[in-house]
């Protein structure tokens, strides 16, 4: 038996709106008569450590993205660190009643260093975030990569190249994805600041910044 597909001005559906929230912050306000919203957003990534014998520096913690008081946290990743070549954590999450956690996950952990001092070692990648574009490892003389924007991935570490080890690469932001029912007429946000690169130190490089975060709320009538 054939289907009929009934219009959705007859079944009084009003189709969703969305709002995105890429830096700063700010206040959201809830349209009139939406009954409920679902948020999706992710913590800032962290920045890869940068190289050198001396006076190189390690990645920067990427921001925390927030949605409401103490109601959606999603934390930023830690820098990827020079003092143990251990790549940095992902961002832990929280989410807090009367918001329904759909999804709630701790950002991927940067590749840690070789710790190997030899020519053209390919360099250490970023931590993924559920939106992916983590930065790269790049191979030899060269900065590490920089993870995309909006991502909450990790910036990717430079490579070894006989003269220093590679850099740390830094932590992916947490991701939340949460409905709210009967919401609030508007809630304070904040999105996560990208981790800032590694400085590069003698003989070194630069690492690759992180992914700055983002929020993405889902309007529902």
């Amino acid at each position: 038996m054939a289907l009929t597909k009934v219009p959705n001005t007859l079944l009084n559906i009003t189709t969703p709106t969305v709002q995105r929230f890429t830096s700063g912050s700010g206040t959201y306000t809830t349209p009139a008569n939406v009954k409920y919203i679902k948020v999706k957003m992710v913590g800032g990534g962290g920045g890869a450590a940068g190289t050198g014998t001396a006076s190189n520096t390690s990645g920067g913690t990427g921001g925390n993205t927030t949605f409401g008081t103490s109601l959606l946290t999603a934390n930023g990743g830690a820098g990827g660190a020079t003092t143990t070549n251990i790549g940095g954590a992902g961002g832990t999450t929280t989410v807090n009643s009367p918001a329904v956690a759909l999804v709630s996950l701790a950002g991927g952990s940067g590749q840690s260093a070789s710790g190997t001092l030899a020519a053209n070692i390919m360099g250490p990648s970023g931590g993924v975030s559920f939106f992916g574009g983590a930065g790269s490892g790049d191979l030899g003389s060269r900065a590490g990569v920089a993870a995309i924007a909006n991502s909450g991935s990790g910036g990717g570490g430079s490579g070894s190249n006989a003269t220093v080890v590679s850099g740390a690469g830094g932590g992916a932001g947490g991701y939340i994805e949460a409905l709210i029912s009967g919401p609030s007429a508007t809630y304070s946000y904040a999105v996560g600041a990208a981790g800032t690169a590694g400085g590069a130190g003698t003989s070194g490089f630069a690492g690759g910044a992180g992914g700055s975060g983002i929020i993405i709320v889902e309007e529902y009538y």
